[in-house]
């Protein structure tokens, strides 16, 4: 079995290096942000796509916000962030028992890359599928199709995981079977008006689903 994940939201807590470094690329056009909390909705989706539905943002500025966002994210964002509580485990125990875990994530690959060696990770996860910098891959769906087929896999081979509707989307684009999990941004009825297969309210009982589909 493989287990597709998301990142953000997901395998670790990233509110505080994204709502940040999306901050820091609004200051740039004149707005100011002063409960980050009001950038959530940024945790998980495209990052143009968002830019453009809670700014308006146009093309040209969607593309100046974005390499705003990045000088930030790139030297401190990343490191703002943490593990959730039993993710670690989580992933050396389903590997143990033959898993294969794949990272599939919005996030642009490099630093998707650059956050599991941060946390010393990469070894648990046999491929590693993220949007590219050019904008030419960003959709859930198409990171999911890149790593099916890349992998060269079946979309019943694996099941997706993630936290938000983007996340069940995706996998249902790719006839993937999906679980949403409640400790991220995305709540109960964002993931079931998305139809997600299962949902599970902590990393332990992720880990139990798990187990219970290898």
């Amino acid at each position: 079995m493989y287990y597709f994940m998301d990142l953000d939201g997901t395998v670790s807590d990233s509110k505080e290096g994204i709502t940040k470094s999306v901050a820091y690329a609004l200051r740039r056009f004149g707005i100011s942000v002063d409960n980050l909390d009001a950038l959530e909705v940024f945790i998980g989706p495209p990052l143009g796509d968002s830019f453009r539905e809670y700014y308006g943002f146009d093309g040209e500025q969607v593309t100046a916000a974005v390499e705003a966002y990045r000088e930030y994210f790139k030297t401190r964002g990343i490191f703002e962030n943490v593990l959730y509580d039993g993710m670690r485990e989580l992933l050396e125990h389903v590997t143990e028992r033959g898993a294969k875990v794949v990272l599939a994530t919005s996030k642009p690959e490099p630093f998707a890359k650059q956050i599991l060696e941060y946390f010393d990770l990469q070894k648990y996860f046999s491929f590693v599928a993220g949007s590219t910098l050019d904008g030419k891959r960003i959709k859930k769906g198409d990171v999911i199709r890149y790593a099916l087929e890349s992998l060269g896999i079946a979309p019943q081979e694996a099941v997706m995981i993630g936290d938000r509707k983007h996340d069940v989307i995706g996998a249902k684009e790719n006839k993937m079977k999906s679980v949403g999990v409640l400790y991220g941004y995305g709540d109960r009825a964002e993931l079931e008006a998305a139809g997600a297969d299962w949902l599970v309210e902590d990393v332990r009982r992720l880990e139990a689903l798990l187990h219970s589909l290898a």
